[in-house]
């Protein structure tokens, strides 16, 4: 009996060694998340305020690099601004709207061909084609259409407003799109060691509801310009004539694209007055270490005529670009 006894108080003991050891483990493991998370979310904002700082340094740029002209501003063509802060690094793309085409008044076999750029099977790029069209399109007699009776089906339910797109973000409501093709996404390259993800554009990078028709030479995406009817060979001549070089005049561009037919016509040079900035920052601790979250905001810019007395409006504001 005494053994026995002696055995469940050594029993008791270890495990009233054990226990608080377990309850150290957990409040440990929990505060070490809780300061883990709280260094995240202030990197988050340190980020976010970089970003937007350097959202509003870039438009003084583009408004400086018209005034002054390069080498320090920004010019059409440049590749994204890098901008230092004591605080972070931040890259800003410029992305002009006539690098675009418009939703609302571009062609049924435009956007046929812009979708097939972007690798939707055909099918499919017919499909959306067809959405599109009934979206900004008043349907014969007033009748929901085909694809309105698709969009009832959902929850929340809904038709198609069959008028302009106000935003390209209402592509999204757009029967066949998916986020991935809107966005764009990562491919993965196996041809090369080790393997590497490649970015593919979406449809907010070639699409505008601002886009005035013409395309600047420097800016607009390969998929935009063999929609716009340039041939995919003109297309791929130009992205690599002006990675080595961007066009600096209209002399230039028109003696390179003058064998690529008619549509080649629509390629001009210049980015006109509203731009798409989307800077991606990456604050630094106090250390100097770069962190490892990134944040991006985007704006969506008009620069004013020189004689109005305001430098820019904001005409969209997106915290997480």
């Amino acid at each position: 009996m005494r053994t026995t006894e002696r055995g469940s108080a050594l029993l008791a003991v270890l495990w009233l060694s054990v226990a608080p050891s377990t309850i150290e483990l957990t409040v440990a493991g929990t505060v070490r998340g809780e300061v883990d998370r709280a260094a995240t979310a202030t990197d988050d904002t340190r980020a976010y305020f970089l970003a937007r700082s350097a959202i509003e340094r870039a438009i003084l740029y583009i408004e400086w690099g018209r005034i002054y002209g390069p080498p320090n501003y920004y010019q059409p063509g440049m590749p994204p601004l890098e901008l230092h802060f004591p605080t972070g690094d931040v890259t800003v793309e410029v992305m002009p709207e006539s690098s675009k085409l418009n939703i609302n008044i571009c062609l049924p076999v435009e956007m046929f061909r812009l979708l097939s750029a972007l690798g939707v099977p055909p099918d499919r790029a017919q499909l959306i084609t067809e959405a599109i069209l009934d979206w900004r399109s008043v349907p014969p007699g007033g009748q929901p259409t085909a694809f309105d009776m698709f969009y009832l089906q959902h929850n929340p339910s809904f038709v198609a407003p069959h008028t302009s797109f106000q935003e390209i973000e209402d592509l999204l409501l757009v029967r066949g799109v998916t986020p991935d093709l809107f966005y764009g996404t990562w491919d993965r390259d196996d041809q090369v060691q080790p393997p590497r993800l490649t970015k593919r554009i979406g449809l907010r990078d070639c699409v505008s509801t601002y886009a005035n028709g013409s395309l600047d030479v420097n800016t607009t995406p390969v998929p935009v310009l063999i929609a716009s009817g340039v041939p995919p060979e003109g297309a791929f001549a130009i992205a690599g004539q002006r990675r080595l070089q961007p066009f600096a005049n209209v002399q230039a561009l028109r003696a390179f694209t003058q064998n690529m037919g008619p549509y080649a016509g629509r390629v001009t040079l210049g980015g006109a007055s509203m731009f798409t900035l989307r800077a991606t920052a990456r604050p630094r601790s106090g250390a100097g270490i770069p962190s490892d979250l990134r944040r991006t905001v985007s704006a969506l810019v008009k620069l004013a005529p020189p004689d109005s007395g305001e430098l820019f409006h904001i005409v969209r504001w997106y915290d997480r670009g």
